[in-house]
C-alpha cells in the first residue's frame, strides 16, 4: 500500500492526534531516546497550543489513512526563546549568531516515522515537506548527539552541525541544506 505525505496547517492536524500519538509513542519511547510513555500524552496535550505558533507547518506520512510519521516545524520568534533546550543551542551559537541564523527562520520541531515504516525514505519526505518554503531556505533543528542515527540522518540529507553540545548537555543546532550560514557554521566548528 503507497504512503502519501501530506502538508498540514494548523487546527486541520488535530484531527490526526490520536495517530501523531502512536508514532511519537513508537519513535521515542524506545531507544535512542528512551522517553518514558508520559512524554507522548504530553506531546499529544501541547498540540492544541503548538498548532497557533507563527508559521505552524506539518507534514503526514499516510498509509491507507494511518498516520505513520509526521513532521512539525514553525517560526523560531525574537527574541529568541529561553525554555525547553533553546538554552543550550543559545549557548553553542553565541547571542549574535542565534539571532541572526534562527530568529525568523522555520524550526523543525518534531520528526517521527514508526518502525514498521523506517528505511522507505519517509523521513527525508517529511523533513522537504516542512522545510521546502522555508524563507530565503533558513531552517534549522535540534537534536541530541546520544542518537548516531539521526545525526547521520541529517547530514546525509545536507543539513550542516553547526554546534558542539554545549558541557550541560547533549543538544546540537543543525542547519538546513538551503540555509545561509551553512558554510559559516561548517567553519565555526
Amino acid at each position: 500500500m503507497p504512503t502519501d505525505i501530506r502538508v498540514v496547517r494548523g487546527e486541520e492536524l488535530l484531527a490526526h492526534t490520536r495517530g501523531l500519538y502512536s508514532v511519537y509513542l513508537d519513535a521515542f519511547c524506545a531507544p535512542p531516546w528512551n522517553e518514558e510513555p508520559e512524554k507522548a500524552v504530553e506531546f499529544a496535550g501541547q498540540l492544541p497550543a503548538e498548532v497557533r505558533r507563527p508559521g505552524f507547518t506539518a507534514a503526514l506520512a499516510l498509509r491507507g489513512g494511518e498516520v505513520v510519521g509526521f513532521a512539525t516545524a514553525w517560526t523560531t520568534l525574537s527574541p529568541f526563546p529561553t525554555d525547553r533546550c533553546y538554552p543550550q543551542a543559545a549557548a553553542g551559537l553565541g547571542p549574535e549568531h542565534t539571532a541572526e541564523w534562527l530568529c525568523g527562520s522555520r524550526e523543525v520541531d518534531e520528526l517521527a516515522v514508526r518502525s514498521d515504516a523506517r528505511g522507505t525514505g519517509l523521513a527525508a519526505g517529511l523533513l522537504e515537506a516542512v522545510t521546502a518554503d522555508a524563507l530565503e531556505g533558513r531552517s534549522w533543528l535540534l537534536t541530541s548527539v546520544r542518537s548516531e542515527g539521526a545525526m547521520a540522518f541529517y547530514r546525509r540529507q545536507g543539513w550542516t552541525q553547526a554546534t558542539r553540545p554545549s558541557p550541560d548537555g547533549d543538544i546540537v543546532v543543525f542547519l538546513g541544506p538551503r540555509h545561509p550560514a551553512r558554510s559559516l557554521a561548517a567553519r565555526s566548528l
